[in-house]
């Protein structure tokens, strides 16, 4: 996965927020068999940590927001998202989001941008407090999809996934995915409160995981309004596999069969590692978000 070298970077979508405390309040949820908990239950929910009761239920709305501090000095051409994590996913967020902008236009609509949240350890948010420990998340209250960037050693030591760049673009992807169900009114489909293979928290995350195939299958051809050209210039086989394999690796049979023994579809809130992986495929292949469309 290569960007181009020259491309200006906008760190305007990128609020950097590490290092900042938590302001009016604290996250229920620590480290620990309780964070193991949460974040078996909240990995790429895709909704804020108030529906995972995480919430202090006291804090205040948004994060104590030192915005840009550290990516707007470090994170200025493509060639930084080429040597530096913290730019890459800068750049991701770029690509993405330039695609939805041109997508929802080209069918007549209007996409709304969402900002992306650096944060280190714990955060506030509109939908609460959240810690580390509940995976990267996208918050409908404030429109904002929230990450540690050190869950994406956890994708590669705790859960087995190979790594890499694309790895981490496909997480990145598939919040965006629940941005572009906020905005469509699918998403609150998965707060029913029902969990199982069958059910609408599954389907919501099923086909967060297709739209994030579908931005990658346009990735390279998505031009940056800047430039003109692409922001990322190369996308292999090789790539698109890493993303298979993170896919797999945070399926909910794969997850409960590692950390509990045991596998229980009863409980599932996001697909099968199969079912990631193709759903993820299928917007790939096609490139067509009317191919994700998985409550049929």
């Amino acid at each position: 996965m290569q960007f181009d070298d020259d491309a200006d970077l906008d760190t305007s979508e990128v609020q950097d927020v590490r290092g900042s405390r938590i302001p009016g309040g604290r996250a229920t949820v620590g480290g620990g068999i309780a964070g193991l908990i949460a974040l078996l239950i909240g990995l790429f929910f895709g909704v804020g940590p108030d529906q995972l009761g995480l919430s202090s239920g006291n804090d205040e709305p948004a994060a104590n927001s030192s915005s840009l501090a550290q990516v707007q000095q470090t994170c200025r051409k493509g060639s930084d998202a080429n040597a530096q994590e913290d730019c890459r996913m800068v750049a991701v967020v770029n690509s993405v989001q330039a695609f939805w902008t041109q997508e929802f236009a080209r069918r007549s609509g209007t996409y709304t941008r969402s900002p992306t949240v650096f944060f280190s350890n714990q955060v506030g948010t509109a939908c609460g407090a959240a810690t580390s420990a509940v995976g990267p998340f996208y918050c409908p209250g404030d429109r904002k999809v929230y990450l540690d960037l050190g869950f994406f050693d956890d994708l590669r030591t705790k859960f087995g996934s190979s790594g890499g760049p694309f790895a981490q673009a496909y997480v990145v992807a598939h919040e965006y995915g629940h941005h572009v169900q906020d905005l469509m009114g699918t998403l609150g489909r998965s707060q029913d409160g029902v969990t199982g293979a069958n059910s609408n928290s599954v389907k919501v995350e099923l086909q967060a995981d297709c739209y994030a195939g579908v931005w990658a299958h346009h990735a390279t051809t998505t031009k940056d309004p800047s430039t003109g050209r692409a922001l990322i210039t190369s996308l292999t086989d090789a790539d698109i596999r890493d993303g298979l394999d993170a896919a797999a690796a945070v399926g909910d049979d794969r997850i409960q069969e590692k950390f509990q023994g045991r596998v229980t579809p009863e409980t599932w809130t996001h697909g099968s590692a199969q079912q990631r992986q193709q759903w993820f495929y299928q917007g790939y292949s096609s490139g067509d978000m009317a191919r994700c469309n998985t409550f049929r």
